[in-house]
């Protein structure tokens, strides 16, 4: 039937371009699209290639499938025959992706997104190497849908280049137990950072209970979550994260009396609250990432 197909440009009223449009055989419905053109031989020439498509068969309508179906599909068919620590640590990609991305559908993981991501990124202050971990993973990802037919255009990933002398490779799970060593006080704090995927100012903006601009631990489901208040999105949608299962094993050793208000509490020297900021808290824990080879702080910079 497909040799039926006619594609015709047409003019609608109420917009500029030229529109073609093609009557489906199987449904009998019209579907029209533009032809980005004004010239009716341009959008003649539009017409043309799109009927050579339609008529071989060469056409393909965008995916339909959500975003939370595919990591659905994902989970169940690539996660759940990982180890732990790897499935995790797609998990906490997958996360950042949605909740700085917001994609709907699959379909828009494209080029364009992935690098409005990478500029979010850059603006967070996250470092080339962190970046490029995320742009890895997400690559696999995708690259496992295209192979499922969900994902019809593999979009580009291009990693970032580190500069010379910058230091951004992630620490090893001896250093990461030496920062802990360095620092008993943060101990849960950076246990929280090492095990959830969550950023420095999404970590101090986590809570046990509802507020504005916070993320919510969510532990009474079949499965723990990270929950997003309806009332702190700007679309007014209620969203909700899948939680990496090391670190809701981590929040379950709270006792529940316990569970009120911050997650993380972080103190100075003193034993004192500090400013819930990123710029507060950061050069602490960067402070003890660089004293990790000898597995103690670094002395502080003077200002």
């Amino acid at each position: 039937m497909q040799e039926t197909i006619k594609v015709h440009v047409i003019k609608y009223p109420d917009r500029d371009n030229l529109m073609m449009r093609y009557r489906c055989p199987d449904s009998g419905k019209h579907i029209a699209r533009s032809t980005r053109a004004t010239n009716q031989r341009k959008a003649e020439r539009e017409a043309a290639k799109w009927e050579a498509e339609l008529r071989e068969g060469r056409y393909q309508k965008p995916s339909r499938m959500t975003w939370q179906d595919f990591r659905r599909e994902f989970e169940r068919d690539v996660l759940d025959g990982l180890k732990e620590s790897t499935a995790q640590a797609y998990e906490a990609t997958l996360n950042v992706f949605e909740r700085k991305a917001r994609p709907g559908k699959l379909a828009e993981v494209t080029t364009t997104k992935l690098t409005a991501f990478v500029t979010m990124l850059r603006d967070d202050g996250r470092t080339p190497a962190t970046i490029a971990r995320h742009l890895r993973t997400l690559k696999l990802a995708m690259r496992w849908a295209s192979r499922q037919g969900l994902l019809r255009v593999l979009p580009q990933f291009d990693m970032p280049k580190q500069a010379k002398g910058m230091r951004g490779r992630p620490i090893t799970l001896e250093e990461f137990e030496r920062m802990l060593a360095a620092a008993p006080q943060w101990d849960f704090y950076l246990r929280g950072l090492w095990t959830s995927g969550l950023r420095l100012s999404e970590s101090l903006a986590l809570r046990w209970d509802n507020a504005p601009e916070a993320l919510v631990v969510d532990l009474e489901g079949r499965r723990p979550m990270l929950r997003i208040p309806a009332e702190s999105e700007k679309g007014n949608t209620h969203r909700t994260l899948p939680m990496a299962p090391e670190f809701a094993q981590l929040l379950a050793t709270v006792p529940a009396a316990q569970r009120k208000g911050f997650v993380f509490h972080p103190v100075n020297k003193l034993g004192e609250p500090m400013a819930r900021t990123r710029h507060a808290v950061g050069p602490r824990v960067a402070d003890w990432g660089e004293g990790r080879r000898c597995g103690r702080p670094a002395a502080r910079r003077r200002r």
